[in-house]
């Protein structure tokens, strides 16, 4: 199976109110927003998204709403984190049929899983249904670490047709194209490693921040892609202080944070997840303010 999936695919947010209520029309005045930069396709429901504290059905209206949104623009994927292989497959089985684009499956939630469990979840999940996949592999965050030799033993599972890699190693792009040859597309998914991605040869790149500087996020992106490495790592200097807060334990609240300060949604967080406050509020607003203060000029072409 062959997918076009390359360039920036946000993992977006899912907007709520103070009260933790969603707040769908705030999210899909965010996605309109995101398209207009030229982002290539969105998540929804990854990490971000915070997925896990979601109701069953509220998972499924986000997803509507953003299938509603994109209207065939961009490609639609959403995050699947479920507790286990069997809820994973009968979620990928609701997305197929609500019309969604794709998924992005993470190891089942809570347990750590040994190798051959996690290659038996990503088989079974991937037959229960026909569309594209892209494996996420965030040994940091979910303590299951999917090598580049499992890429290799799964690579005749055909639906699983791209990795979000967030190992924190730089290595790993190199040592699974090494393993496997183009059998997948390379996204990088740590923001904060994203030029050094693109260098290796990474053909798409899941972004948090760029939630918050989509114009500034695609330029890099274009800079990358064109070669311009000179004009990159001058962009990259800047964004890295925010990119950073892409990588820390409290990174949604960061992002949605960030959010707010340019004008793109709100700080609220759903529970046990609580919004910054005090001191470290502070902090991570000064990163924020200095990071607009500063924004690097973004041609017209390239502004959306």
């Amino acid at each position: 199976m062959k997918t076009d999936w390359q360039g920036v695919f946000p993992a977006v947010t899912t907007q709520f109110r103070r009260d933790e209520s969603l707040d769908l029309e705030a999210t899909a005045r965010h996605l309109e927003v995101l398209i207009a930069s030229g982002v290539s396709g969105l998540i929804m429901l990854g990490s971000l998204g915070e997925n896990t504290a979601l109701e069953p059905e509220e998972k499924r209206r986000v997803v509507q709403m953003a299938l509603e949104v994109s209207r065939g623009r961009v490609p639609v994927l959403s995050g699947v984190a479920e507790c286990s292989t069997a809820m994973a497959a009968r979620y990928a089985r609701d997305m197929e049929r609500l019309g969604a684009d794709g998924i992005m499956l993470l190891p089942a939630m809570v347990y750590k899983a040994f190798p051959e469990e996690t290659l038996h979840h990503y088989r079974t999940v991937a037959a229960a249904t026909a569309l594209p996949i892209m494996v996420y592999n965030n040994p940091i965050a979910y303590h299951v670490d999917i090598t580049p030799q499992m890429f290799a033993q799964l690579a005749d599972v055909e639906n699983l047709v791209a990795i979000k890699e967030s190992s924190g190693n730089t290595c790993r792009l190199t040592d699974i194209r090494n393993q496997v040859g183009d059998r997948y597309r390379l996204f990088v998914g740590l923001d904060d490693l994203a030029l050094e991605g693109f260098l290796l040869g990474a053909e798409g790149w899941v972004t948090g921040l760029g939630l918050a500087f989509p114009k500034e996020n695609q330029y890099l992106w274009e800079l990358a892609r064109a070669g311009d490495w000179e004009r990159a790592r001058e962009v990259y200097r800047w964004y890295m202080p925010l990119l950073h807060l892409d990588t820390q334990i409290k990174f949604v609240q960061n992002i949605k944070l960030a959010l707010q300060e340019v004008g793109l949604g709100a700080e609220w967080v759903r529970a046990p997840r609580l919004p910054l406050a005090g001191r470290e509020r502070e902090e991570t607003l000064a990163v924020i303010r200095a990071g607009i203060a500063a924004r690097p000029d973004v041609p017209a072409r390239n502004a959306g």
